[in-house]
Parts: C-alpha cells; sequence; structure tokens
C-alpha cells in the first residue's frame, strides 16, 4: 500500500502554500481586519472539491496550509461539515472572546465538536501551526548567535527542536490517517480521529511553547507573531473534549469492551 501523497495532492498542497503565502505573509498588518477572500477560495475550487473529483484528505491538506499561514476565515467550518448538510445554523456573533484573535467565536445551533470530521480537521491545522512554530525556531536557530556560536549547535536548543521535528512527523502520519478514514468511512474513523486530534493539539502548543523558547526575549514579544500561532494551537486543542478526555474515550474503544466497562 502506498501512503505517499499522490501528484494531485502535493501540487494542491504546493499550490495552497505559494496563494496563502502571498495573501498572508508573517510580516502582514495583524492589527488590521483580514480579508478571508471567500470569493477567491469558491473560484480556486476549494468550497468544492467534490467537482474536482477530490475529497476530505484534500481538504485536510488545504486546512494544514490554511493553518500554517494562519487564514482568519470560516474554512473550517466548511470543511468540517459544511453546515447546512449537517443541520448546522450559524446564529450570530458569541459574546465570549475567543483565545485566538485571528478566529472570532460564532454561536452554532444544533452542533457537536466532536464528529470525527471535525477532530480530523482540528488535527490537520493543528499540524499547519506545528509545522510553521518548529520553522520559525529552526531559521531562528541557523541565523541567531551566542558567544560568537549559532545557538542550534547548544542542546538546549537543538534537542527542543528536535523533539518537535519527531512530534511533527507523527502528528502529520495521524491526521492523515484520520482524514483518510474520514473520506472512506473507514469504520476505525472515530478512533483515528481521536488520536489524531489528542495527539496533533498538543504537538502543536508543545511546539509552539519549544519555538518560544528558543526564540528568547524576542519570542515573547506582541510584535512576534510567534504567539498569533501559539493562540491558535491553543484554541485547536481546547475545542470538543481536550487530550486526555480523547485519550480516554480511545481506551474505552480499545479496552472497554474487553474488561467489561
Amino acid at each position: 500500500m502506498d501512503f505517499a501523497l499522490d501528484d494531485v495532492q502535493v501540487e494542491l498542497k504546493s499550490q495552497a502554500r505559494a496563494w496563502l503565502g502571498e495573501r498572508y505573509p508573517l510580516d502582514r498588518d495583524w492589527d488590521a481586519p483580514q480579508d478571508d477572500r471567500w470569493a477567491e477560495l469558491g473560484e480556486l475550487g476549494w468550497l468544492d472539491v467534490a467537482d474536482a473529483g477530490l475529497g476530505f484528505v484534500e481538504e485536510a491538506l488545504l486546512l494544514e496550509e490554511m493553518a500554517y499561514a494562519l487564514y482568519p476565515g470560516p474554512y473550517l467550518a466548511h470543511a468540517a461539515g459544511q453546515a447546512e448538510a449537517n443541520g448546522l445554523a450559524f446564529d450570530g456573533a458569541c459574546d465570549v472572546v475567543s483565545v485566538d484573535p485571528g478566529r472570532p467565536l460564532r454561536r452554532v445551533a444544533n452542533a457537536s465538536p466532536e464528529t470525527p470530521r471535525l477532530r480530523a480537521a482540528l488535527a490537520a491545522e493543528a499540524v499547519g501551526v506545528a509545522q510553521r512554530a518548529l520553522e520559525l525556531g529552526v531559521a531562528y536557530a541557523r541565523t541567531r548567535e551566542q558567544f560568537g556560536k549559532k545557538i542550534g549547535v547548544y542542546q538546549a536548543v537543538s534537542h527542543q527542536l528536535a523533539n518537535t521535528y519527531a512530534d511533527v512527523e507523527l502528528a502529520r502520519s495521524l491526521a492523515y490517517w484520520a482524514a483518510w478514514c474520514v473520506a472512506e468511512a473507514d469504520e476505525e474513523a472515530p478512533l483515528a480521529a481521536a488520536a489524531a486530534k489528542a495527539f496533533a493539539t498538543e504537538a502543536a502548543v508543545a511546539a509552539c511553547e519549544r519555538s518560544i523558547q528558543v526564540h528568547g526575549g524576542i519570542g515573547f514579544t506582541w510584535e512576534h507573531p510567534l504567539h498569533r500561532f501559539y493562540k491558535r494551537a491553543l484554541w485547536l486543542e481546547g475545542f470538543g473534549k481536550r487530550p486526555p478526555e480523547l485519550r480516554a474515550e480511545i481506551a474505552d474503544a480499545l479496552l472497554g469492551a474487553a474488561v467489561g466497562v
């Protein structure tokens, strides 16, 4: 069995990285209103991938790239359930302030955050955040000098980034597995999505925290974009069941019947 992305998926991911990178660069004015360019997404075919013979795996790849760029629009809700098809209805802005200013909260009627599709979508976004946090940390470690040496040569820095790299690769594998299970309506979709959401969101939070540490003082400043990725990671981890609850759910699925629970 070939677990690699096919040529179409690789091209889609590459085009999404380029399109989003041009329109949502890291040096953009974060305090200005963020245009979600929803009409342009429709023209690209991202709002109805089925028309191109694609499915949820491709939407997961787009979600990964959107999180990598901190895209401000509601593509997560669209890809995770396509509100109208699942009986979901947005009924206005929420009074509670989101931990992630790049993702305002909305009230949703008749909605559950615990569907495998939504969990898989959250995992895909978490991979994008974790990947960007890793790259920011690596880039800084390659250029920042202390005591006449690049800080990347010090184990306190390099080991942190190595741990993040391992986490990101495992999170990506779990996220892609979950996306495939959802796309194929596989019987393991609930288990795969729970595992992916639990691990990937924790990995994203840890990746951001390590990158902030690697950056030292500048990583804690308001001007640096890392805190925005950190807030997105915290949002992803906290939406729906948190990782410990998901692990309990996984344990029950694996062991519940065997132990008579």
